[in-house]
Parts: C-alpha cells; sequence; structure tokens
C-alpha cells in the first residue's frame, strides 16, 4: 500500500486508490461515515432502510437495471450497513471500471426513493428483522450490544425495531441521506489494475452532486455492562460474554488485538484448547473485538448445552482469571504472527484493500501502512498485554444468552468468580 494515492475534490470526497497493476480485477466503493450509531431512536433501523433504498431505482436506472448494468459485464455490486459506516461497492473486469463507478455514484446521489418502492422494502427489511430473530447467535449479540452499550444509538440493532422499521416515513429516509450523505463523510476507494488519475477523471466526473459539508457527530459511547438472558427453546445455550475495549488504532487496541487471538483466536488458542479440545464442553468459541471511533468491547462468543453451562462458566472464567499472570512468549509470538500474516494475506484481495482503504480514511484520515501496522503489533510486548488484560477484566461484564435458562449461572455469580 505504498503506491496508495489520495486526492480530496472541491466538495470534500475523498479519492483514494490502491493500484495492483498485475490482476484483471477493480473493486471500487463508497464508504460513508453515517451509520446506525447516528440515528436518533424513533428512527432507529434508517440507515440500513436507505441503503435497501439505494437500490430500488434512479432516474437514470430502474431497480433491475442497477444490478444487471453491473452483471452483464460478469462484475457484481453489493453494500451493508454497520454502526458506523454504510459501504457501497463493485468488483469488475479492469476495464468497466468506469461503469462501477457510475453506477455507485449514480445510486448514492440520485436515488429516487420511490414511495411505492419503500413500502415494498419495509416488508423486505421487516422480514429481515424477522429471519434475523429467528436465528439465535444473531440475537445474542444484539442483546449483547444492548447490554454493553445502553439506552444509547451504539447499543441499538443495525436492522432496527420492526414497529419502528414498519412505520418509517419516506421524510426519514430522505432527511438521513440530505443530512449524511455529504462530502466530508464519504470516500471513493479503488484496489486493482486501475491508476490514480483514472479513479480521480472518474470522481471529478461522476461525484460533483455530492453537496459540501463536514460528517455530522454522533453520540459518544458509555459502556455500561449487565445481562440479558432471553429464555428460548433450543438445543443449545448461545453466550456472550464482554468487556470494556479500547477505540479502535490506540496503541492498547493492537495491544488488545493481540490477546484477542491469543486467548481465542484460533485452533491453538487457549479457550479452544481448553474449553473445546480438552474439556469437550462446546462446538464453537471464540473471541472478538468491537472498535470504535470512542470506544469498545472485548468479548468471548460459545455455543454450549444446558447440560454443560455448569461446568462451561467456571472453566471460562478460570482461563480470563489466570491469563495475565501466565502468557508465555511462545504463544505471544503466535499471535502475532496470526495478526500479521492474516494481514498480509488480506493485502492479496482488492476487495479487502478498497475495504481497508475507505474505512481507514473515514477513521484516520489516512492510511496506513503495511508496515506501519506490521510495526504496531511487534511492538506489543508481554508486560503490555498483562496490563491490558487486567485492566479489561475488571470491568463490569457485559453477559448475554439466548437458550434454556434453568442451568444458566447467575450474573452475581460470574462476577464472584472474575474477581476471584
Amino acid at each position: 500500500m505504498d503506491s496508495v494515492e489520495i486526492t480530496t475534490l472541491p466538495n470534500g470526497v475523498r479519492v483514494v486508490t490502491d493500484p495492483m497493476p498485475t490482476v484483471e480485477s477493480v473493486s471500487v466503493g463508497v464508504w460513508v461515515h453515517a451509520g446506525a450509531r447516528f440515528e436518533p431512536l424513533e428512527t432507529n433501523g434508517v440507515a440500513h432502510l436507505l441503503e435497501h433504498m439505494m437500490f430500488k431505482g434512479t432516474a437514470r436506472r430502474s431497480s433491475s437495471e442497477i444490478a444487471e448494468t453491473i452483471e452483464n459485464v460478469g462484475g457484481h455490486i453489493n453494500a451493508y450497513t454497520a454502526r458506523e459506516v454504510t459501504a457501497y461497492y463493485a468488483k469488475v473486469l479492469k476495464n468497466d471500471a468506469p461503469l462501477a463507478v457510475d453506477v455507485i455514484a449514480d445510486i448514492v446521489q440520485h436515488s429516487l426513493f420511490d414511495e411505492d418502492e419503500l413500502v415494498r422494502e419495509r416488508s423486505v427489511v421487516l422480514q429481515e428483522i424477522g429471519q434475523a430473530h429467528d436465528t439465535p447467535d444473531d440475537v445474542v449479540f444484539d442483546n449483547f450490544q444492548a447490554v454493553a452499550f445502553p439506552d444509547q444509538p451504539l447499543g441499538r440493532p443495525v436492522l432496527g425495531l420492526a414497529d419502528v422499521v414498519g412505520a418509517m416515513p419516506r421524510d426519514a429516509v430522505t432527511g438521513f441521506h440530505g443530512k449524511h450523505y455529504r462530502g466530508g463523510a464519504v470516500v471513493l476507494a479503488a484496489a486493482g489494475n486501475i491508476t490514480h488519475a483514472e479513479l480521480l477523471a472518474l470522481a471529478e466526473q461522476h461525484l460533483s452532486d455530492i453537496p459540501a459539508g463536514a460528517p455530522e457527530p454522533f453520540v459518544a459511547s458509555t459502556y455500561g455492562g449487565g445481562e440479558h438472558c432471553e429464555p428460548r427453546d433450543l438445543e443449545q445455550i448461545h453466550f456472550v460474554m464482554g468487556f470494556q475495549g479500547v477505540p479502535v488504532g490506540t496503541d492498547d487496541y493492537y495491544a488488545l488485538s493481540v490477546l484477542s487471538n491469543l486467548l481465542g483466536g484460533g485452533m491453538s488458542s487457549r479457550l479452544f484448547q481448553e474449553i473445546r479440545e480438552r474439556r469437550g464442553l462446546v462446538y464453537s468459541i471464540d473471541t472478538f473485538l468491537s472498535a470504535f471511533s470512542d470506544g469498545g468491547v472485548f468479548g468471548i462468543y460459545a455455543g454450549t448445552g444446558p447440560d454443560l453451562i455448569d461446568e462451561f462458566v467456571p472453566a471460562l472464567c478460570g482461563e480470563i482469571t489466570r491469563l495475565a499472570d501466565s502468557l508465555s512468549e511462545e504463544e505471544i509470538a503466535r499471535a502475532r504472527t496470526q495478526l500479521k500474516s492474516n494481514l498480509l494475506m488480506g493485502m492479496e484481495s482488492t476487495g479487502a484493500r478498497s475495504e481497508r482503504a475507505g474505512q481507514q480514511m473515514l477513521i484516520y484520515d489516512r492510511i496506513v501502512s503495511v508496515p506501519e501496522l506490521v510495526e504496531k503489533i511487534d511492538r506489543v510486548t508481554p508486560e503490555m498485554l498483562s496490563q491490558i488484560a487486567r485492566r479489561t477484566f475488571a470491568t463490569k461484564p457485559s453477559l448475554a444468552t439466548v437458550g434454556p435458562s434453568s442451568d444458566i449461572a447467575t450474573f452475581d455469580a460470574i462476577r464472584t468468580r472474575l474477581a476471584a
């Protein structure tokens, strides 16, 4: 990524190119600093509904033509909404990059938000919400987020609540678009067989209708902690427990990334070896980091049987409480190597590189080079890991479970074990 080039258009849109001249494709997309945490309570879900509506037709293209235009040349187009970002992206052969930029710019700027289409798309999103509700490992993460960040936008579901989305008026959708889709909140990023001069010319041609303006502020995050147990008649208990994390990109973030990998990042991790391989208490168990601009969470997900929960919880708490004082150079080196390998392997993908460029410009307003990231990982010392482990696990836990509830250890009992 040393060859990455960046230009800012007069309206504030940042244009980023990561050339890969030896490949035959280009991944290109628009990243917008406008996700679910920018929503007020009364319109929770509007960012995601807006993302859906972007594909429902513009002045130049119908809904079907948006998809057909890209798929006719063998490419694909998609989008996603996250808590801080919404993205619209496509992958095409190198000669079709102008077409991909044209289509993405068209939907981002010139979508019609037709009232009849909105009625249909609300129904589609309600089905998506219903499907998520029927998926316990989706539900448990939404419940966990709500416990970790209570009574604030960051704790609300990205899909929104069914009653809110079902009644979402058109002016809420167009209002969110007008307020948040402004030049300073938008990045056009491409990786693949394309030059910066080519992408910049396309940006100047197709993205001039985005109005200038700085990104809108969001409500600051406040970590809470607590318990949410949802009884369901299932074969397994879906279990998520987490602690206060750190903002993305800080020195502590890289230390916590190494710690997460060491504890539950793969088949050689402590949790996988102890909880699954030696004890047979779970099928799946892993750790995760959710890091945002101003905070985050470090968490553990597992699925276990109701008859095993009484053994699983003490075993998990034991691994957590002994971690800070039992780190070995060998496992730290392995965790560092795995993180660096994942980073370097990702650099072989045009999609991963364009995603990285778009996200980093929104977070840092610059591209963090691979050597810099590797250096940050290598700078993590055993002492830093011990400190971040003690600090993290001393925070109030957040616990969410979905499944048979009769034998789940109480939240107070878990807190007592962690404090022991």
